[in-house]
């Protein structure tokens, strides 16, 4: 029978690390030179605070980081996997991983992760908005309040760019250029870069920018102000208007599925690999695969329409157009590519 998974990722809170507590806070210094984000050294440090204080001290009663082994983060593994989703179990492993491949480094000790694989994270298909959902949402934000006006540029901010969540929530005022329809985005480890909305995008962030002049807050840098006189939004903010504008007009809408359809419908439209790794700000062709997953098969299908003239209908009947061969004498099927029209086109 399959344990029940935990509602909260949340980990448990006044944990003691104990002994173990010097050399994480040495790694967090470590991240910290190495120009981490503050949010990728929080989520490092608290997995590793977590084992320490719940595993090393609590349950098995080790000594020092070198007494730590295999079988201990295997136990590990399998205690989360009991409680959490397999992705949170895999991204503790990989923090942890991190740490004693540091560890061993610093203080010669034995990696006790050497050897040892991350949980399987089986497929998770997201589903990619259709323009029906798409036009729905919009319709949800409609309107010329200030709030509909800036939930309208919200949701036509990520139609348009398909960045992070955190990357959206992070933008300033001066970080928009509508003549150029340009925005610059500072990424993971604040590496900055600029992509590009359409009219209709420019078009929705210049009548929230005229509306957001007349905001009692309108004198903060960050773009995104909360309704009334509240403070900016924060990324938690961001991901509650979507869900709340999804469950308006019944769809089911999160900032992350923005990501996906962006990526789907790049492809989908012949936009090279390359700028697409570009433009959403990844270093690894992995996240190619990964992103715009759920579609890959639609787009497999309908290129096949766009491209194959090879099958025609006639009297009920598929008759293929054969090439002759004289060497042969077989009948081959000609595959003619269509012409595809550029991605995103304004």
């Amino acid at each position: 029978m399959t344990a029940p998974r935990s509602r909260s990722r949340e980990q448990p809170k006044q944990l003691d690390a104990g002994m173990f507590q010097a050399e994480i806070s040495s790694f967090a210094l470590r991240l910290a030179a190495e120009g981490k984000a503050a949010k990728t050294i929080r989520t490092y440090t608290q997995a590793v605070h977590w084992f320490a204080a719940a595993r090393l001290t609590e349950h098995d009663s080790r000594a020092g980081w070198e007494q730590v082994s295999s079988r201990d983060i295997q136990r590990w593994m399998a205690w989360l996997l009991d409680r959490y989703s397999p992705a949170y179990a895999s991204n503790q492993y990989r923090a942890l991983q991190q740490f004693f491949k540091w560890l061993a480094a610093e203080d010669q000790l034995p990696d006790p992760m050497a050897g040892l694989t991350p949980p399987h994270v089986p497929a998770k298909l997201v589903p990619v908005f259709t323009p029906d959902e798409l036009a729905r949402l919009e319709q949800a934000c409609a309107g010329r309040s200030f709030e509909q006006r800036r939930d309208t540029a919200v949701i036509a901010a990520l139609t348009a760019t398909g960045v992070r969540l955190s990357e959206l929530a992070g933008l300033r005022c001066s970080d928009v250029d509508l003549r150029q329809r340009e925005i610059t985005i500072r990424g993971k480890d604040g590496k900055p870069r600029i992509v590009k909305i359409g009219h209709q995008g420019a078009r929705s962030l210049d009548r929230y920018l005229r509306a957001r002049v007349r905001h009692p807050q309108a004198w903060r840098p960050q773009l995104w102000l909360g309704a009334g006189n509240r403070e900016p939004l924060t990324a938690a903010g961001i991901y509650q208007m979507t869900a709340r504008r999804g469950r308006q007009c019944g769809v089911d809408a999160c900032p992350h599925r923005f990501r996906h359809y962006f990526s789907h419908t790049w492809l989908d439209r012949g936009g090279p690999e390359g700028d697409l790794m570009e433009l959403n700000g990844w270093a690894s062709p992995q996240m190619l695969r990964r992103y715009g997953a759920s579609a890959r098969s639609a787009r497999a299908r309908r290129t096949y329409d766009r491209g194959c003239q090879c099958l025609t209908l006639r009297s009920g009947t598929y008759r293929a157009r054969a090439s002759s061969s004289r060497t042969s004498g077989a009948a081959g099927l000609a595959f003619v590519p269509a012409r595809r029209p550029s991605a995103f086109q304004a």
